[in-house]
């Protein structure tokens, strides 16, 4: 069965699945129409599989943000298995390029890491890092929305004391996923709020507290003291916290969301990436450099800008995103 097959009988089986699947397929309509059409002429033009068709392939990939380390590796492992499965026309090579971008996606690692890590028992601490403009604080509110949803009770701590608004905003948001806010004036030491944050938080038995902070990226020094500082209060108050640090990147600013990521893992432990605007972009493959070369899971993308359009990743829903119409061809 084909890579192709295997992801629409996939659809087909899953609940939720369908509508989570148009939200792809819309959400990347940018990405794809980049994407998947500058490989279908490439189809078009060569029509047996040699290097010069590799050699362009490559373009298409570098030009789609995919990140130059993951596209020689992609192109490496296509090549192996164009001799393996002896495919001689350009055509067959649609599906094994897409099961070897999902492959390449995971590596060694299970599917699962795409998953939050909420601990059963107890608060779970999420921290959010990202710098100013991201979105840092939409993605907070659409992430306590999502886990109210699930049967969660969620609380936010507003530890972004710097930016003008940013606690206002969280409060808005709090408002509209109907969940309470913890803060402390404009300018207030973050760990502070944080530490108020926890104490609120297990006072009410909350399941998730949410924590936003401070993005100033320029002053990298600053940065890590803040961050060192925060994590020192969270590690002390809830032991084996923050269970998850979630770094915000806005996927339109292509390599340099990459660059911003480099900088946020030096100053922390991140450990799954929220990436916004995905459909505002047409270089979609961003997530597979982020993934491959920091060594980082895509947890969360967004797909747009209502309060439901922030979706779990799934690489193979990626995928799909990247090719549904040559997907719906085949159909």
């Amino acid at each position: 069965m084909s890579f192709f097959d295997k992801l629409k009988k996939r659809f087909k089986n899953e609940e939720n699945e369908e509508q989570v699947q148009e939200k792809y397929k819309e959400g990347m309509k940018k990405s794809r129409g980049a994407f998947s059409g500058r490989i279908n002429d490439l189809i078009a033009r060569y029509r047996k599989v040699d290097e010069d068709f590799f050699e362009e392939l490559e373009e298409v990939l570098i030009t789609a943000d995919v990140g130059v380390t993951t596209v020689m590796d992609l192109v490496d492992e296509l090549k192996m298995e164009v001799k393996r499965q002896n495919i001689k026309d350009t055509e067959q090579i649609k599906d094994v390029i897409s099961e070897k971008l999902v492959d390449i996606y995971y590596g060694d690692d299970d599917p699962e890491i795409e998953t939050l890590n909420i601990q059963e028992n107890g608060i779970t601490v999420i921290l959010v890092v990202g710098v100013n403009g991201v979105g840092k604080t939409t993605s907070i509110g659409k992430l306590a929305h999502q886990l109210k949803q699930q049967g969660k009770t969620v609380m936010l701590a507003a530890g972004d004391t710097f930016r003008a608004g940013a606690i206002e905003q969280l409060e808005e948001w709090g408002k509209r996923a109907d969940v309470e806010v913890i803060k402390q004036s404009a300018g207030s030491d973050p760990a502070a709020v944080i530490y108020d944050g926890i104490q609120a938080a297990k006072a009410r038995n909350v399941d998730v507290l949410l924590c936003d902070t401070a993005g100033r990226l320029q002053n990298k020094v600053n940065l890590m003291k803040e961050l060192e500082k925060i994590k020192r209060v969270i590690e002390r108050e809830v032991p084996g916290a923050p269970h998850e640090v979630l770094l915000v990147l806005d996927a339109t600013t292509g390599q340099n969301a990459l660059s911003q990521a480099k900088t946020f893992s030096e100053a922390t432990d991140v450990t799954g990436i929220v990436l916004t605007k995905l459909d505002g972009t047409a270089k979609g493959g961003i997530v597979l450099a982020i993934r491959k070369e920091l060594d980082i899971p895509v947890k969360f993308v967004g797909l747009g800008e209502q309060i439901n359009d922030l979706q779990k990743f799934d690489a193979s829903l990626f995928v799909y995103g990247l090719f549904a119409d040559m997907i719906e061809e085949e159909a």
